[in-house]
């Protein structure tokens, strides 16, 4: 085809798009509408590449191609710097906004971006600045109210979302009354831009920032996490137990005589696993792992479950749990309490003593669990440790305890076979006192006993990703993308100064050379720094509804379907399963899947974050209130983080601080971006992640979340004379007067 010829017939495809009449269509769809022959479809494919890589069309990810907009439309992702990004669908980088391009926007508002500066030869990142804000994200704000003014008649409220840099103007009328240094909840009236505040009215007082609970309160507010469950709902959860009665028994798989547990945490109340295993004549092991019916109690679209897909997951946080179900459901008829008959969806497994899944298959069934068990009562009888009441007691279930913990180490080896990446950071246990005011702080470490039960769920979840899949069944799936190319090849450069290799390929890494480099640096000083380094390189994982692979368990299919007490995902599946398993799953139920699925699955992704966001925070929170009651104290740590600012410092309960390196008295310390390290310009002395340290801790401050150490050296501090004896330095907060000043308001 000439190139005149060509460009008419890209034009002609272009005004087909345009048109009123054009609905979305995937790549064989606009083929067999404009093509005859072969020839015809292979000009056509090239047209298509051509009209994508001008950006002229788009692709979404469901495969239908649109016309592109006239500007290009994101959602805008702030940092605590005052800069953002704007994450563009379809496209690969993100692009950066500074500070003065923002035009205002908050954290996830739609907006539309015009590029200003291309990233050239090695640059990361396009540049632009937002031109129109589409959609606002953002409508309340929560944050502390400070009364400003001699006469007190108007105030502002500093948020406290560090991302949101400006405080918010609150005339005295819109007060509600506050007062200073009291936890308030503000609605945006007028949003501001780069030369004013925003305005608003304050709708909620939620208590004094230092009194009891505020803290959390707080947060649960700022996320917007809907804590009591309305009215209609609780009478939903009732009348769904009510109405489960034994006749649903009917057509299930009955395995009330299979020896079954359930195995969690000493506190968990919502129990939607259980396991049990057998070996055959053949020595192959029969695993069952069986998972609450929630789908049997909380039917599709009902309040329930619109309630549900609302909230998307269980929160946990310090002294609560904001549950996805309500508790007749969650921690009642739901939960695979011992010696009680329980509905659930079981996937049975005969796997050999290689690992490998000979077959399986997916039922309905009910189970009696003949006894509930803790990690720790697990792990005591495998070591042979525990109480001889309970060696008497658990002693018919010893013998499946073992074979368990055999069962395990294989799947566990042959995930380590496949590539399979594992970071095995603690996450950390709060404790609180009867007061929930906080007394300490202990590591989650894996052990045995969790392990085995991670094993089980993981091939659970990969055996009814992968026969849902083979089945061609509409899905969600739990997908966790190859890690951005930029960033390993940063990571490779920087192990390598090290002294260790990271192999990358043409078509990026493989999983099994991320594992081969975490090998390779166990016992080594490094191998914390790296580990890090490695994890901050790493995609987060979301659910999608292609099976596009999940990178960090080197596997191509995997799904959430373990936990439909917690997680929305595992109860939407639980009900396509269910329905393809009772020849319901018609052309008219799989359209309507194909419909909502990928809304279920974004917002299911967005809720998770939500949640991972309230925890982290809440976490930092309470380890700062816990810091402030122990200023002066001393402890052994390793360094967790260099940046230009300082070095970050991990004690063993978890708890980091940062020293900063202005503070260093000893020398004059500068930071290397390439080797993540800071050095002394004398002394030359160095301080590297994973280097162990003594430090001395000097203030801590809730607003700004911040814990800081100074460096013990020679049993005397390393700090400049500057702040030497000073125990928690008063410092200016991100809403202080000075920083008003900046801005003027329209009142």
């Amino acid at each position: 085809m000439d190139k005149e010829l060509f460009e008419k017939r890209k034009e002609l495809v272009l005004e087909f798009m345009e048109s009123d009449l054009y609905v979305p269509m995937r790549e064989r769809e606009l083929i067999t509408f404009f093509c005859t022959t072969e020839e015809d479809r292979e000009d056509f494919r090239t047209i298509l590449r051509v009209l994508l890589k001008e950006g002229r069309v788009i692709r979404s990810k469901r495969g239908k191609i649109t016309t592109a907009p006239a500007g290009i439309i994101g959602k805008y992702e702030a940092h605590t710097g005052g800069f953002g990004f704007v994450i563009v669908e379809n496209r690969e980088r993100d692009i950066f906004i500074k500070n003065p391009d923002s035009l205002g926007a908050m954290n996830d508002d739609v907006v539309e971006v015009e590029i200003t500066k291309l990233a050239g030869r090695g640059g990361r990142r396009d540049e632009g600045k937002i031109v129109k804000i589409i959609s606002r994200a953002v409508t309340e704000i929560v944050g502390t109210y400070e009364p400003a003014g001699k006469t007190e008649s108007y105030g502002f409220v500093i948020p406290d979302d560090a991302r949101i840099t400006d405080d918010i103007f609150v005339a005295g009328p819109d007060s509600m009354n506050a007062k200073r240094n009291m936890k308030v909840v503000v609605h945006i009236e007028k949003y501001g831009d780069s030369t004013h505040r925003s305005e608003g009215r304050i709708t909620g007082i939620i208590g004094m920032k230092d009194d009891p609970g505020v803290d959390i309160e707080s947060v649960v507010r700022a996320r917007a996490l809907p804590e009591a469950f309305p009215e209609e709902v609780l009478k939903d959860a009732e009348e769904a137990a009510r109405r489960v009665s034994k006749k649903k028994l009917n057509g299930r798989r009955d395995l009330r005589n299979v020896l079954t547990v359930t195995i969690d945490g000493e506190d968990a109340k919502d129990l939607d696993d259980a396991v049990s295993l057998s070996v055959d004549s053949e020595g192959n092991y029969d695993l069952g792992v069986h998972i609450a019916d929630v789908s049997e109690y909380v039917s599709e679209n009902s309040v329930l479950d619109r309630e549900a897909l609302s909230r998307g997951t269980s929160v946990y946080l310090a002294d609560r749990v904001i549950p996805m179900l309500p508790e007749v459901l969650s921690n009642g008829c739901c939960s695979l309490n011992p010696r009680e008959d329980r509905l659930t969806l079981s996937c049975l497994m005969k796997i050999d003593k290689k690992g490998d899944v000979l077959e399986s298959e997916i039922c309905e069934s009910v189970i009696n669990s003949d006894r509930r068990m803790s990690y720790n009562e697990v792990l005591s009888l495998l070591e042979d440790s525990g109480e001889p009441e309970l060696k008497e007691e658990c002693d018919f279930l010893l013998p499946m305890f073992k074979e368990m913990e055999t069962l395990s180490a294989i799947l566990t080896e042959k995930r380590r076979k496949r590539g399979a990446v594992d970071f095995d950071f603690p996450e950390t246990k709060i404790i609180l006192d009867e007061k929930g005011k906080v007394t300490g702080f202990e590591p989650r470490i894996a052990n045995t006993a969790t392990k085995l039960i991670e094993s089980f769920m993981l091939a659970a979840n990969e055996t009814v990703a992968e026969s849902c899949t083979f089945q061609e069944l509409p899905f969600v799936y739990r997908t966790h993308e190859e890690p951005d190319p930029e960033k390993i090849k940063a990571l490779r450069d920087y192990v390598k100064n090290l002294g260790f290799s990271l192999k990358i390929s043409r078509d990026g890494v493989h999983p099994k050379e991320i594992q081969k480099l975490l090998k390779s640096v166990e016992g080594a000083p490094e191998e914390a720094l790296i580990a890090r380094m490695t994890l901050r390189s790493m995609r987060q994982a979301k659910y999608t509804t292609d099976p596009i692979g999940h990178f960090g368990l080197a596997d191509r299919y995997y799904c959430h379907f373990t936990s439909p007490i917690r997680r929305y995902p595992d109860l939407q599946i639980h009900r396509i399963i269910k329905e393809q398993l009772r020849g319901e799953l018609n052309r008219v139920r799989i359209s309507h899947y194909d419909g909502i699925l990928s809304a279920v699955a974004r917002q299911s992704s967005e809720r998770e974050r939500r949640a991972d966001e309230a925890e982290r925070e809440v976490e930092k929170l309470k380890k700062v209130e816990y810091m402030l009651d122990h200023i002066g104290d001393e402890y052994e740590g390793v360094v967790s983080g260099v940046t230009a600012h300082g070095i970050y410092v991990e004690l063993p309960d978890t708890i980091e601080g940062m020293v900063r390196l202005s503070d260093i008295a000893d020398d004059f310390y500068i930071y290397n971006e390439v080797l993540m390290e800071a050095k002394g310009k004398n002394t030359g002395h160095t301080y590297r992640m994973g280097d162990p340290v003594k430090v001395r801790v000097a203030a801590a401050d809730k607003d700004l979340r911040t814990i800081d150490f100074v460096f013990i050296t020679d049993e005397k501090e390393a700090v400049s004379p500057k702040r030497r004896g000073v125990k928690e330095p008063k410092r200016l907060k991100h809403g202080s007067e000075g920083k008003r000043r900046k801005k003027t308001n329209s009142k």
